[in-house]
């Protein structure tokens, strides 16, 4: 399928869901599927690459995945390190930019300095910014956004009144970016789970039943097919937008 140049959605937005089933399936543990799970990332950032898309944003590890059993998150932890050995390369080689978005403090030294190193190694390319959420949630955002606000209004940088939804988007994570024109979540759930709850106001949601291992260039070309056959108003009237036919 050749791209709409013209209807090409500039950020995309995953919730890579359904790892553990995948591997359940199989007679496997959970850690089995994490891994498993890479190739569909490296599968994501080929189709944004091919499509020309600004920006790509998992979600990989969320604030609330603490709670689940040790040994996943043993496992999942082990996996960025050997992900980040292992992937930053290539990325940089495709002129990739990485991004770390969350409360990154929660994590190992040896996990946060690989992160910094990758982001430092990565930071003026422009081909595609791919944001990586870990430690990351949509509330914990506009709590971190309020909190820069207090302390610039405590010092007297800010009055109150100036205070609007301009203001407070530029305190998010991803300020620099394009909020999400589309968000994919895979593995058969509809909800969007605390990820970026301000930034997904106006995005189209794409829900699929394709657990994420299992995500290839058909099931992306789908997810792009869809967007480009929906009319996206923005509190405006159907009549009011130039619908292409």
């Amino acid at each position: 399928m050749q791209p709409d140049v013209v209807n090409v959605p500039q950020h995309i937005a995953i919730i890579m869901d359904g790892n553990g089933r995948w591997a359940k399936r199989r007679h496997r543990p959970r850690a089995f599927g994490h891994r498993a799970g890479r190739k569909a990332v490296r599968e994501a950032v080929a189709f944004c690459l091919r499509h020309s898309i600004q920006a790509l944003s998992l979600f990989a590890f969320s604030s609330e995945n603490w709670h689940r059993p040790e040994e996943e998150i043993s496992a999942l932890m082990n996996l960025f390190i050997r992900v980040l050995d292992r992937e930053v390369a290539e990325l940089d080689q495709q002129g990739v930019r990485i991004r770390f978005i969350g409360d990154l403090d929660a994590f190992a030294r040896p996990i946060r300095t690989r992160m910094h190193t990758a982001m430092r190694r990565t930071q003026a390319h422009q081909q595609l910014c791919l944001n990586i959420a870990v430690n990351y949630g949509g509330r914990w955002d506009i709590v971190q956004a309020a909190r820069k606000v207090a302390k610039l209004v405590a010092c007297g940088q800010l009055d109150p009144t100036a205070i609007d939804a301009d203001r407070l988007t530029g305190l998010f994570c991803l300020a620099n970016l394009p909020d999400p024109d589309l968000l994919i979540r895979t593995g058969g759930e509809r909800r969007i789970s605390n990820f970026m709850l301000w930034q997904l106001a106006y995005t189209e949601l794409y829900f699929t039943d394709t657990l994420w291992p299992d995500m290839n260039e058909q099931a992306f070309e789908e997810a792009l097919t869809d967007f480009q056959h929906r009319v996206r108003r923005f509190g405006k009237t159907t009549a009011q937008v130039t619908v292409r036919g």
